[in-house]
């Protein structure tokens, strides 16, 4: 069974949580620079995660995803996340903007789905500590659970 893990990352969080993703379902890792929709040929399992960059996913994740023909996942199980802030530690206004504009993983599944994947995990985020990081404490263990398929 092909598995891929697809990512981008800034600060290098978002390559830990992928990296992480990738060696316990053991599939193979690509950054989003170094991908394109060939690698996705015969894969079964593709997981995609991006930092959140105001509510949105990195525009190289956005290019690829929209690189990606309609129903070319078809039957291709899917699965999205990315890095984020935690909601509990930022004042009222932020909060509300974040409710507003949200995060990446939810936008990142939708499209998923756009092409004909197929969802199997709720998107989720990873929580990093101030803008550069570091995670927080237990989320790469979190990450196996969530990816425990």
């Amino acid at each position: 069974m092909k598995k891929l893990v697809i990512y981008d990352s800034q600060y290098g969080n978002t390559q830990k949580v992928a990296e992480a993703v990738a060696k316990s379902i053991s599939g193979k890792l690509l950054c989003v620079s170094d991908t394109n929709t060939t690698d996705l040929t015969g894969v079964e399992i593709l997981i995609v995660g991006s930092p959140t960059q105001g509510g949105q996913s990195t525009q190289n994740i956005q290019a690829f995803l929209g690189s990606i023909p309609g129903g070319f996942l078809k039957n291709v199980k899917v699965a999205a996340f990315d890095t984020r802030f935690s909601e509990n530690k930022v004042n009222f206004a932020l909060k509300i903007l974040i409710k507003t504009i949200g995060f990446a993983a939810p936008k990142i599944a939708k499209s998923l789905e756009a092409k004909g994947g197929k969802l199997i995990l709720h998107p989720e985020g990873f929580i990093v500590k101030g803008k550069e990081g570091p995670l927080a404490k237990g989320e790469l263990e979190r990450a196996k659970k969530w990816i425990n398929l």
